[in-house]
């Protein structure tokens, strides 16, 4: 059996930064390469590049009119206009013109026109009436306005963007001394790996990782290597390793086996290749980093398997890693404040890094909290700022502000729409068509169930809330539970989707569920939805009417907080049973055994009714494409969606 590795030692990421940064060795000077002006947006200057010509490099015309003598042109005004003899006191001329030797100011076109002839003379006399004066060099661009001939155009060390491609070529230069970026090899590692376009067999994984930090890598400046997946054998990653560093790369990255498993061999290569500095960062998800560097100074990185974990070691330690060799700071993303949108527990002693969807309501800015788990790319992919809680806080409180760091635009964060409350597969396809019918306009979803939506829109942190709440004393949907949780705030209600709710099971039923009353059987393990859940709410009541104690149904006390987790724990064998609605059974190939339809609506604050942002949802809702996307999905009935049914006050 091979020896697990302990950690070497946690600590803080900005400790293990400074660690690794003391021990890498970089070009002095750096390596730089020459290439054409056009391909160098992004680059970053190895010199300072001065001026090879002047810009412009003659007098030249700003506006249209004529070129005259400024001093020829005192006194003019509309009352009293001056003529000047065309050609030799005033020259026709047009932007860009060079001046004519002797003029030294340009009469707009507007301020001057031709008279007509004098009587008895030839139509059209060969002069101008001047009615405005100029002083001298008015309107006239003069040499090296822009640069003149040794004048630094960029410096050294700078990120060259698209206007200083133009303000080289400006000044002469076509081609221009660059760092060479930092060759960073990309090692999968790994038995389970399959590339992608390949299905992968239960047991194996797409390789993603590689190719998401290939990205981050060419996005910081560096050039990346993908190498083929490496099996989990030590002496193949080895040579691996030693086969990249020989072909001269100047960062080495292994991806995944960097933790404490049987199978893990990331720590013992970086301490055979070189030398070892750490094992572990203070950071969820992250915490199995390796760092180390070879005898000439070169980095060894190795970041976690989970891609979530991945992705946030990367950038904490691999971005300002190529930074530093392309002689840069690394990029700092822009923050705002904002109110996290649901309590967020979170474990002592770690920081924790929480990808987010980040929305403006009220003036304020708002934090809807995307799942957490190492694993789920998809967190990232959707997230638009990225939230950190320090390692001596013990979680978040919904509404407790917080600094959080934008992944997107102030502006487009500020055009999206932030739903809180119950899940719903529809909500996907109403933020995509939002995006098509109004571009700039988004809508990002924090799932908390029905009741905490409510609680959501009730603080000021959503602007609008999903629910279908069943009170079961009336049989009403949403109104009873919105007069409660919003008293004194009138909230429209708008039709959303009706949905068939129903048992989610395996193909055939084998178990025959088809009634509450067999959930209380020994034989059915179910899967139960979160507290607030208006599914979780329609499942206590009828439980009630059936006369099905909830300590008798094996599984309640397990909580998915989505339709499509609870139906993938029952394809996947976790349960046998879970309450869902019909399109997630659909979805995953599974049986689904109907129970009833339900009202799912979306609550806003009534004075919200005609705010831009509400206008472009409902129109999106009230749309033919939103209404046949929905009813495709199965157990969909959207032929009202948009409607505002009621105003609960």
């Amino acid at each position: 059996m091979a020896r697990r590795t302990p950690y070497l030692r946690m600590m803080e990421v900005s400790a293990a930064w400074e660690a690794l940064r003391a021990r890498v060795r970089l070009a002095d000077p750096r390596a730089e390469e020459q290439i054409a002006v056009e391909e160098a947006a992004g680059r970053v200057s190895a010199r300072p590049v001065t001026a090879l010509t002047s810009s412009p490099s003659y007098h030249g015309a700003a506006m249209d009119g004529f070129a005259v003598r400024a001093r020829e042109t005192f006194g003019a005004s509309d009352a009293r206009p001056l003529r000047l003899p065309l050609g030799t006191s005033a020259v026709p001329i047009d932007t860009g013109d060079v001046m004519p030797p002797g003029f030294d100011a340009v009469v707009m076109v507007e301020h001057a026109h031709e008279p007509a002839g004098e009587p008895g003379g030839e139509p059209g006399a060969e002069t101008i009436e001047i009615l405005q004066a100029v002083a001298p060099w008015q309107h006239v661009r003069l040499t090296g306005e822009d640069l003149v001939v040794g004048e630094l155009v960029v410096p050294r060390g700078k990120r060259l963007s698209a206007y200083d491609l133009g303000a080289l070529l400006a000044a002469g230069v076509t081609r221009v001394a660059v760092v060479r970026p930092p060759r960073v090899a990309l090692l999968p590692t790994g038995d389970e790996l399959v590339e992608p376009g390949t299905p992968p067999a239960p047991g194996h994984v797409v390789e993603f990782n590689t190719r998401v930090l290939a990205a981050l890598v060419t996005s910081w400046g560096g050039a990346p290597e993908r190498h083929a997946p490496v099996p989990d054998d030590r002496a193949l990653l080895e040579a691996a390793v030693r086969a990249a560093l020989a072909a001269g790369v100047d960062v080495v990255v292994l991806c995944a086996g960097s933790s404490a498993g049987r199978d893990d061999y990331t720590t013992q290569v970086i301490a055979a290749v070189g030398e070892l500095l750490v094992h572990g960062i203070n950071v969820m998800p992250g915490k199995p980093t390796a760092l180390g560097v070879t005898s000439d100074g070169r980095a060894l990185v190795g970041l976690p398997g989970y891609p979530v974990s991945c992705a946030v070691a990367a950038e904490r330690l691999l971005g300002p890693l190529v930074a530093l060799h392309l002689g840069v700071a690394p990029p700092e993303r822009e923050r705002v404040r904002a109110k996290v949108a649901r309590k967020v527990p979170s474990k002592v002693g770690h920081e924790e890094v929480l990808r987010v969807q980040v929305g403006e309501v009220d003036g304020a800015w708002v934090a809807a909290p995307l799942a957490r788990g190492a694993g789920v790319i998809t967190s990232l992919s959707r997230a638009t700022g990225l939230l950190r809680i320090p390692p001596l806080v013990e979680g978040l409180d919904a509404g407790q502000e917080v600094d959080v760091e934008l992944l997107v635009s102030r502006a487009e964060a500020a055009r999206t729409i932030v739903h809180v409350g119950s899940h719903d597969l529809a909500l996907d396809l109403l933020g995509d068509e939002l995006r098509q019918r109004h571009p700039g306009r988004s809508l990002a979803s924090a799932n908390v169930g029905s009741l905490g939506g409510l609680w959501s829109l009730a603080r000021g942190e959503c602007h609008v809330a999903g629910t279908h709440l069943l009170d079961p004393a009336s049989g009403e949907y949403n109104a009873p539970y919105v007069r409660r949780v919003l008293a004194g705030l009138p909230v429209a209600l708008v039709t959303f989707v009706t949905r068939e709710q129903g048992f989610t099971v395996l193909p055939g039923n084998p178990l025959a569920v088809r009634s509450f009353a067999d959930l209380a059987r020994p034989d059915v393990r179910f899967v139960n939805r979160q507290r607030g859940a208006g599914t979780r709410v329609l499942c206590d009541a009828r439980l009630a009417e059936a006369g099905v104690d909830p300590a008798r149904v094996l599984g309640y006390e397990r909580e998915e907080y989505t339709h499509m987790a609870a139906a993938v724990a029952v394809a996947s064998g976790v349960g046998d049973c879970a309450l869902t609605i019909r399109a997630a059974a659909t979805a995953l190939g599974l049986d689904f055994v109907p129970v009833e339809m339900e009202r799912y609506d979306l609550a806003l604050l009534e004075r919200d009714l005609h705010a831009p942002w509400a206008v472009a949802l409902l129109d999106t809702m009230r749309s033919p494409a939103f209404r046949a996307a929905a009813t495709a999905l199965g157990g969909y009935d959207a032929a009202r969606a948009g409607e505002v049914t009621q105003v609960v006050r």
